[in-house]
């Protein structure tokens, strides 16, 4: 028999907002830059250098100019001409809205009385954009930052380092964890935790509350 539920730790793109692709479209549709370029740019990049920026962007080792600097460059080998990245997370935060459904559902554990943590991978220059979106600091009062820490789901250091900043003896066993991708679901459970894989709201609200039941 699993162990009860203490504390709720959700991701924020794409679970709290609506889905992280729309945004990528947006992007797409507003600068012609195929969002497939994008990646192969990206996969360049960190077959040349042995690391992948979107990666090292995430784990702050890389600064947002850094990133799309290099990107523009790698994209100019398959355009034929330098494109201008400025602009991307305007563009990016636009097309992104807030989960309401989500939101209140995560208000509602709060005041069960459970703790509750935010675990993003996320980009440091866009902590003022992501915290605007939503009242944040009023439903979670822990939040992990990979930008911040130096480390990203889902290597298993900064869930180790979400249950320290939690403390109070939790175990990961008495922790639910929500995320949209499939590999930090495996590797949060690989690690103990009670995990929802968000698909959609219909989905995943049910399962959430089923598994605080």
């Amino acid at each position: 028999m699993s162990e009860p539920i203490r504390a709720v730790i959700s991701d924020f793109g794409g679970v709290l907002t609506t889905p992280l692709m729309n945004a990528f479209a947006s992007h797409q549709n507003r600068t012609g830059i195929p969002a497939e370029a994008l990646g192969r740019a990206m996969q360049g990049i960190a077959e040349r250098e042995g690391a992948h920026p979107l990666f090292e962007l995430e784990k702050g080792n890389l600064t947002e100019a850094a990133f799309l600097d290099a990107i523009a460059v790698e994209l100019a080998r398959e355009l034929g001409h330098e494109p201008q990245m400025h602009g991307f997370k305007e563009i990016f935060f636009e097309a992104l809205d807030p989960n309401e459904p989500m939101i209140e559902l995560m208000r509602r554990i709060k005041a069960s009385g459970r703790r509750m943590a935010l675990l993003t991978n996320n980009v440091r220059e866009w902590e003022p954009l992501w915290r605007a979106m939503m009242p944040i600091d009023e439903i979670f009062e822990l939040v992990v930052d990979s930008a911040f820490v130096g480390v990203r789901k889902p290597e298993p250091e900064i869930y180790e380092l979400t249950l320290a900043r939690l403390g109070d003896g939790i175990s990961a066993g008495e922790c639910l964890f929500v995320d949209d991708v499939a590999l930090n679901i495996d590797a949060a459970r690989e690690l103990g935790f009670e995990a929802v894989h968000f698909r959609d709201n219909e989905q995943a609200i049910p399962e959430i509350e089923s598994a605080l039941d």
